[in-house]
């Protein structure tokens, strides 16, 4: 059985020392051990593949702090963190395939960035993070980005990223050390950039448009139909409801998530063609994603769609 995994993140030097891992909320000791595997996209990854019996990973640029330089300094680190995945790719195409990264302070220069990552490198799609210097994507000014995933079929990975600073000070403040950090990312606060794309008509805009989000659906599977409930098929701009949007635009990982039941919950959300094996390396161990995936109660035909089909088809691979 192939495994292929989605959500496999790598960093550069140059992004690395722009600042890349800042915002982390991390300890100095585990920052400096994940930029190590960050930074290694050879033997050293492949290694720790082998020892999960992990086939492929889908190589990305860790979320960063790319959208806080100038645009000249972000599209020269992109487009150079680019080369390498497509180079890593090259070297060793039987283990890796790779999502572009952009930087989108001119979404018109991002947009020709994404053409030559697929035109020309091979690579498969795009991963954003869901907010660029405070503005999340669902604003205007980022249209030619979507608009050339459409041209190009390509799926978009949209990660999460930290929120706005007025939202992160109203929130996520007044607690111990990184935990307000945290709490506002991983510990609980994802998901809102996949509601806005819905609500804002961004899927009436372009409906050939396919979104992949990790961490078994950023909480979005528990709360889509609250949502519906809230938002209603009456949504004036909307020509389809909350749920149908979800569930045909969107594909979801398993990135992070390592227990049964967000699992089953996703899946009798979406469906199991919806559905794909992630990691979310290095932030979390190519082995505690396999003895998950071993102990995951399915039948034989959805674990295949799970660990690779769903991910060929979707990525071309």
């Amino acid at each position: 059985m192939r495994i292929i995994a989605l959500e496999e993140h790598i960093t550069t030097p140059d992004i690395a020392k722009a600042g890349q891992m800042s915002m982390s909320g991390g300890s100095p000791a585990f920052m400096e051990a994940m930029s190590a595997k960050l930074l290694d996209i050879d033997e050293g990854r492949i290694a720790d593949m082998d020892s999960a019996g992990i086939d492929v990973q889908v190589l990305s640029v860790s979320a960063n702090a790319m959208d806080k330089l100038d645009s000249a300094h972000a599209n020269a680190l992109a487009r150079d963190a680019n080369d390498r995945m497509s180079a890593a790719v090259r070297a060793h195409p039987d283990r890796f395939a790779a999502f572009a990264t952009l930087a989108l302070q001119e979404p018109d220069k991002a947009a020709g960035e994404f053409e030559r990552c697929v035109g020309q490198l091979g690579l498969k799609g795009v991963m954003l993070n869901g907010t660029a210097n405070g503005q999340f994507l669902d604003h205007p000014r980022f249209t030619p980005i979507f608009e050339a995933a459409q041209a190009l079929d390509v799926p978009i990975y949209l990660h999460p990223a930290p929120p706005p600073q007025p939202v992160m000070d109203a929130y996520y403040s007044g607690l111990p050390g990184p935990l307000g950090f945290l709490l506002s990312t991983a510990g609980w606060g994802w998901g809102m950039h996949c509601l806005r794309l819905i609500i804002s008509g961004v899927f009436d805009r372009f409906p050939k448009l396919k979104i992949i989000i990790g961490h078994m659906g950023e909480n979005l599977p528990f709360s889509i139909a609250r949502s519906e409930m809230v938002f209603g098929r009456g949504a004036p701009n909307l020509q389809r409801s909350v749920r149908e949007y979800f569930c045909e635009h969107f594909y979801l990982t398993t990135s992070g998530y390592f227990t049964t039941p967000p699992f089953l919950c996703m899946q009798q959300v979406v469906g199991i063609d919806r559905i794909m094996f992630s990691v979310d390396y290095p932030f979390s161990a190519n082995t505690l994603g396999r003895e998950f995936l071993d102990n995951l109660a399915v039948g034989p035909v959805d674990m295949e769609k799970i660990t690779h089909l769903n991910a060929e088809r979707l990525l071309k691979l």
